[in-house]
Formats: C-alpha cells, sequence, structure tokens
C-alpha cells in the first residue's frame, strides 16, 4: 500500500495549489496571511508562514493531499483543532528549508461505534465533545470528560500528543490500532492499517470504507485500544517513577505519542461505562502533609479507585475566580457543544481587531469588563473554604466508592489544619468548572496586565509516585522574577500544571531553563501531558521515536528542538 514519491524536479508553489484545489475545492485551499492567521498561530504559543491551508473533506482528499504534498517535497504539519499549549500543531518560524503546507483536518468529523459503543473508530476531525454526546445515551464515557473536551479538542490530538486526562482510572490517552499514512526512508507514502479490521489492501478502498462507516466485526487479537495497566500502575505509591509523562516509553506506539510524525487517518478506542451515581467531596487544608496522606491512603487502601481527584492552590483559585469567570459562566450557559464555536468566533475578532491596529486582545479585554458586572459565581460554601484553606482538593467519587469516602474521611476530618465538605450536585459541578477555568485564566490575565506582563512561563510536570513533598519552593532570585504562580493539577496522578505569570522585563527563555534545573533535581519528567511541542526538549528516546516514525523528517519537522532539515541532516551533525 505505498506511492512512490517522484523524483523530478521541485513543483511550484503554483502548481500545487492548483493540484490542492483540483482535490479538494478553491474554496478549502487558503493562502496568504491574513486567510490562514487562525490556523498558522498558536492558541498560546507558535506561528509561522505557510503556503497553504488545506482543508480536506474526505479521508481519501486527506490521502491525496498528503501524496502531493510530499511527492513536491514539501513539509506537512496535520492540525486539528489547535488547542495545543506548547506550539505543536503549527509552525514554528520559518527555518524549515522548505515550505510548510498545513493541513487542517477538522471537517473529517466521523464517529463509528462498535460493538454497542464498547468501542468507537474516531475519524481525525472527532472533538471529544461530540464523542461525549454521542456516547451518553448509551451509558458509555470517552477517555476524557473534562478540561479540553469543552473547548473542541480532537479525539485524535488526544491520542498523538499523549493527553492525559482527569481521570484517574484510565491513564493516559492511547491506542494500538490506528490506520495511519507513513512516509519512509526512500520517500514513498504508505498506508498502514492496524485497526484490527479487515479492510482489503487498496488504500483509498480503505479509507472510503472506513469513512462511510463500512466495517466489518473486529477479530480477535491482542492490541489494546487503551492503557489496562493504568490503574495498578498508578496505585504504586512506592515507586521512584512518574505515573504518566509524555516520553514514558510504556505508550509510545505507532500513532500513540506521534506527535504529527505519522498522518493518522482514524484510530480505535476502548470507550467506559459511566459512573450511575457520583458525588464530590470539597477538601481544604493549610497542610499539604494532610492532601499527601489522602492519596496514598486512597490509592493503596480503598477498593473503588475516585473518578477524579483535582487539586487547586488558592492564588490559581483566584486568579481563575476573577480572570475565568466568563469561560466558567459561558460553559455553564451554553453547554460545551457550544463553547468551541465561541472560542472559534474570538479567534476570528482577535485576528480582526489585530489587522485594524487595535490588537489582539480586544475582546479579552471586552469580556473581563462584562464579567465584572456579574454578580458572584462560585457557591458560598466553597468560597468559605477558599478564605479558609490554601490548598483544596476536589474528590469525585462512584458506586460503592461514594460510601468508602465518605467514611474515611469523616473520620479524617475536621483537623487541625482541614475540612471537608460533600457537595450538592449544583457545588460539586461549579467545583471542577472552577478547576477547569483556571487553565485560560493566566493567558487572560496576560491579556489584561500586558504593561506588567512579559509572557507565561507554563510548565506540566510529573513527579515521581513516591514523593510526598509536592508542594514547590522556588529560590528568591527565580521568585522575584514572577508575579503570580498558578498551581493546579490531577493530584492521585501527581500531574502538576504550573503557570508562572512573568515580570516585564524578565528573559523567559533563561526562567524556563531554571525550572527545569530545579525540577531535573526533584526527579520530575516533564511535560506529562501536552506534548514537547517547540517548547520542550524531546529526551532521547522520544527524539529516537520521532525518527523511526518519520525518517525523511517531512511530518511535523523540529517537534521537540529537533532537527527541521529534510532526512535530519543537522541533527548530531549525520544523517541517520
Amino acid at each position: 500500500m505505498t506511492t512512490e514519491r517522484g523524483e523530478g524536479p521541485a513543483v511550484s508553489a503554483g502548481a500545487l495549489l492548483v493540484a490542492m484545489r483540483r482535490i479538494v475545492g478553491r474554496n478549502h485551499v487558503l493562502t496568504g496571511a491574513r486567510a490562514t492567521r487562525r490556523y498558522a498561530t498558536g492558541i498560546r504559543y507558535g506561528g509561522g508562514p505557510v503556503e497553504a491551508v488545506v482543508r480536506p473533506g474526505s479521508l481519501v482528499e486527506m490521502w491525496r493531499v498528503l501524496n502531493q504534498a510530499i511527492a513536491a517535497g514539501r513539509v506537512v504539519i496535520f492540525q486539528a483543532a489547535n488547542t495545543g499549549l506548547t506550539g505543536g500543531s503549527t509552525p514554528w518560524g520559518a527555518d524549515y528549508g522548505r515550505p510548510v503546507l498545513l493541513i487542517n483536518v477538522l471537517r473529517l468529523t466521523g464517529i463509528h461505534l462498535l460493538g454497542r459503543g464498547r468501542q468507537v473508530v474516531c475519524l481525525p476531525g472527532a472533538t471529544l465533545d461530540r464523542l461525549e454526546r454521542r456516547l451518553k445515551p448509551l451509558g458509555r464515557e470517552p477517555h476524557s470528560v473534562i478540561g479540553s473536551s469543552c473547548i473542541g479538542a480532537s479525539v485524535l490530538g488526544g491520542i498523538c500528543n499523549n493527553s492525559g486526562g482527569a481521570l484517574i482510572r484510565r491513564g493516559p490517552a492511547y491506542t494500538e490500532m490506528a490506520l495511519y499514512a507513513e512516509v519512509r526512508a526512500d520517500g514513498s507514502v504508505a498506508l498502514v492499517n492496524h485497526l484490527g479490521l479487515d479492510l482489503g489492501e487498496d488504500p483509498e478502498t480503505i479509507l472510503a470504507r472506513v469513512e462511510a462507516g463500512d466495517l466489518p466485526a473486529p477479530g480477535a487479537g491482542g492490541a489494546w485500544a487503551s492503557d489496562h495497566d493504568y490503574a495498578a500502575h498508578v496505585r504504586d505509591v512506592e515507586a521512584a517513577t512518574p505515573a504518566r509523562f509524555n516520553a514514558d516509553p510504556r505508550r509510545l506506539h505507532e500513532a500513540s505519542g506521534s506527535a504529527g510524525r505519522v498522518a493518522v487517518f482514524a484510530v480505535r478506542l476502548d470507550t467506559f461505562e459511566a459512573e450511575r451515581e457520583t458525588a464530590v467531596f470539597c477538601i481544604g487544608s493549610n497542610d499539604p502533609a494532610e492532601l499527601t496522606r489522602i492519596r496514598r491512603d486512597m490509592l493503596t487502601g480503598f477498593e473503588n479507585l475516585p473518578v477524579a481527584g483535582e487539586y487547586i492552590h488558592r492564588e490559581a483559585w483566584d486568579i481563575a475566580a476573577r480572570y475565568g469567570k466568563d469561560t466558567y459562566l459561558l460553559i455553564r450557559w451554553l453547554g460545551t457543544q457550544r463553547i468551541s464555536a465561541v472560542f472559534a468566533l474570538k479567534a476570528k475578532l482577535d485576528a480582526l481587531t489585530e489587522r485594524l491596529g487595535l490588537g489582539a486582545a480586544l475582546t479579552d479585554r471586552i469580556a473581563q469588563g462584562l464579567s465584572r458586572l456579574l454578580p458572584q459565581h462560585l457557591p458560598r460554601r466553597m468560597q468559605a473554604f477558599r478564605d479558609r484553606y490554601e490548598h483544596h482538593l476536589f474528590l469525585r467519587m462512584g458506586g460503592r466508592g461514594i460510601a468508602e469516602a465518605r467514611d474515611y474521611l469523616a473520620r479524617f476530618f475536621p483537623s487541625a489544619s482541614g475540612d471537608m465538605f460533600e457537595a450538592t450536585p449544583a457545588e460539586g459541578a461549579a467545583a471542577f468548572l472552577h478547576r477547569f477555568a483556571v487553565a485560560g485564566a493566566a493567558n487572560r490575565y496576560r491579556a489584561i496586565h500586558s504593561r506588567e506582563v512579559e509572557d507565561i512561563v507554563a510548565l506540566d510536570i510529573a513527579l515521581r509516585r513516591n514523593d510526598r513533598d509536592w508542594v514547590e519552593a522556588l529560590p528568591a532570585e527565580i521568585d522575584g522574577q514572577i508575579l503570580r504562580k498558578l498551581y493546579y493539577g490531577h493530584f492521585f496522578c501527581h500531574v502538576f500544571h504550573q503557570d508562572y505569570v512573568v515580570r516585564k522585563g524578565t528573559d523567559c527563555l533563561a526562567l524556563e531553563h531554571a525550572m527545569w534545573a530545579l525540577l531535573d533535581r526533584r526527579g520530575a519528567r516533564y511535560p506529562a501531558e501536552h506534548n514537547v511541542g517547540h517548547l520542550y526538549e524531546a529526551a532521547p528516546e522520544l527524539a529516537a521515536f520521532y525518527r523511526r516514525l518519520d525518517p525523511t523528517n517531512s511530518l511535523n519537522p523540529g517537534i521537540g528542538q529537533t532537527s527541521r532539515r529534510p532526512h535530519w541532516q543537522d541533527d548530531c551533525g549525520c544523517p541517520p
């Protein structure tokens, strides 16, 4: 299932664009800085020129576009919702040695159910929120149902970028069953069918059948469609390694962790039975050791693992309450199915105001001003806990785990340093929605306080499972460069997001490298779940994985600060 790359002269931009328009239609080939800006600029970091943005409307079109681009000697970057936080789904500058073609796959939204929804086959543009809604009538859930599902992130993006998710029992997004194309060392493009479904041999026939949902019954096989080991893995609180992190060799497999180094057309994934009954416990303490004890006791002693356990520090709470208020209210009023459209509209307006010389933060300033006119949005009991305690843990339990947690926490609290309450359904929803709002609050703070803020240094780190001292203490010379510190994360997995709002005039790159040195001394791994993008240096095992997947260095080159040149020519001074 290969197509041979031509050895003729380089194809001109004009000729390539004619070919692309013939494949996908004129309206879906975008050129020029104005038309391509929202695709070629990252949501938080990254950006660069592209020869064109191409939006295929079928898997066969995507296949043909890929083959034309590789034959023409172009760099190809695949992108879905462009929600990545490390610049990994856009160009990063212009130094690629070849023109860049960006293929946006959001038109390819298909979701097909297998075995009455026990598994799904998702196409490249299928979003987490759409999958969640498709499964809900069946009493089932996808891997992730919180966080990025609210802003339109794609299912395949989670698989390709090692996304972690907040649900403790499910671990990182992972599958060994995918349909993807690879660019081989001789420049040929090959379609690889590891879906575990007999779809024939011809690439275009396979792709058309998958898109149409013409899928045979799955055969027997040992490939996994999720991380079956994670629940036992995360319980090992004496292990001196993290539970999950981006470069973990355990979960680098073909499409999983590929970061755009292969062209993924479809993935086959497990779904999960939804909890019929859940309860949320809001825990506050001024002693982080109390939260450490709760984590270790529950992971080692509970029969039923928590569904989710989200940590938030008081300063992050306060920033989210003020600068994430509009996000919180929009999701509560509109629901997750509409919020992605709001973010898309915001991106268009930001591009317009920037062209008009009004800056790219006008919508942020307007939204912030309007949100301040609205009344307090957080429940009173939550606010009272914020006033009393520095550290907060929102714990969601399901089924028999509810009584297990209720009994345990009743014995544990109140203590000299902390307390807890069992939330009403409205309070529980508010707690987790407030935790989600933290993620975008630092961006809003930066936009509103641009005169005082240089930028944001955003880290997501995985601490060792046996770490007891998880609260960061920064040296004075580093702390003095920071205006605000936002600490939040997936507490039971020991994965933390650390967003630093940096003072104006600070060298953010030097500060980030100083942070890395501190994390290295603590035995942490980073990034934990957002992929290396262009911000982080890929660990040797991850860089080697990328080279195996993409020997010509044609697909998303430069990820993990690796070579951007053809055939990895400037990597270690020698070609592979």
